[in-house]
């Protein structure tokens, strides 16, 4: 894929030791780090970037969150893309700013 989608990424941890907002915080920290644009949301966040470059976060995402004390998680992603077109998060919040 070379058009640029967006994907919104909810992380759902559990852990014995470690609040769920605590692990969460590690996700967000390595969206932010990726370079990639995102907007951070009550329930997810939302990545905008080419398919591998996004999938490659979430897995890293994955592996952070349970080195970082999740005994489990689950990952819940919505995908939009559109053949042949890129897919920017600003087109649907630019009129919310």
């Amino acid at each position: 894929m070379k058009n640029k989608i967006n994907v919104a990424i909810q992380v759902l941890p559990w852990s014995k030791t470690k609040g769920s907002y605590e692990l969460v915080d590690v996700a967000i920290e390595l969206i932010q780090k990726s370079g990639l644009i995102y907007r951070v949301c009550p329930f997810e966040t939302v990545v905008e970037g080419h398919f591998d470059e996004v999938m490659e976060l979430v897995k890293g995402i994955q592996e952070a969150v349970l080195a970082s004390g999740a005994d489990e998680m689950i990952i819940n992603m919505k995908i939009q893309t559109r053949n042949n077109q890129d897919v920017f998060i600003d087109d649907k919040m630019n009129k919310y700013n």
